[in-house]
């Protein structure tokens, strides 16, 4: 972790896109990272991850925190089991999947400009990524633009924080070139929706990620069951 720059607020998932995000927000600031938990199927690998990440870059600062009424008010099949996790891609269809969880990232945010207002952090990063994600409506540049807005109408008058979106526009590929020019340690994060053993490489996640690798001329270092 860089000394002597200032400080960011990273969210961290322990997905892949949330690496790269950390990645670069580390080769520029010094870094924290906040990891949330909100009942979803993987949540005990995702923290794994999210551990193993933030040793990786000798981060000092974490906050792990618990969001579980995500999970009670439901309406995801990443938080509802009785609900199917689609398995194939469905970006580009105009349907929104159903591993949707509403409104979810500005929640997240909330809680990591909160942290950050505290810390006295000039900067809040997150892995959102609009063209090659899965549709969800708050993965989108104009939801980033709009919250910006509100974080100044929302904090303190002498504070001054930016949610940042380094990958907004990247496709999984050109996410997964930077993370290997950035030395992203990709063998530590965890992508599928479904299993924290082995990933199932059936759902989207999985599958945007393999896409990614592929078109990238890269290896996923991921074992996946099929």
């Amino acid at each position: 972790m860089k000394t002597g720059r200032e400080l960011a607020v990273v969210l961290v998932s322990g997905g892949l896109d949330s690496c790269v995000c950390a990645a670069a927000a580390c080769s520029e600031y010094k870094a924290a990272f906040l990891h949330v938990n909100y009942g979803q199927r993987t949540e005990s690998r995702e923290r794994q991850a999210f551990s193993e990440i933030a040793d990786f870059y000798g981060i000092g600062k974490k906050l792990i925190t618990s969001m579980p009424h995500l999970g009670g008010i439901g309406g995801s099949s990443l938080t509802d089991e009785s609900m199917e996790i689609e398995a194939g891609c469905l970006y580009g269809s105009g349907t929104i999947p159903s591993t949707y969880v509403p409104f979810r990232n500005a929640q997240f945010l909330s809680i990591a400009v909160s942290w950050a207002e505290v810390l006295g952090a000039g900067k809040v990063f997150i892995g959102a990524v609009e063209e090659d994600g899965s549709g969800y409506p708050d993965c989108r540049k104009i939801f980033y633009d709009s919250f910006n807005e509100m974080v100044k109408l929302g904090t303190r008058p002498e504070t001054d924080i930016e949610v940042v979106t380094p990958l907004i526009d990247m496709r999984k590929s050109e996410i997964i070139e930077l993370g290997q020019k950035l030395g992203a340690p990709f063998q530590l994060t965890w992508s599928c929706y479904k299993r924290a053993d082995i990933a199932c490489g059936t759902c989207e996640s999985c599958l945007l990620r393999l896409r990614g690798f592929s078109e990238a001329g890269l290896e996923d270092p991921l074992a996946y069951v099929s």
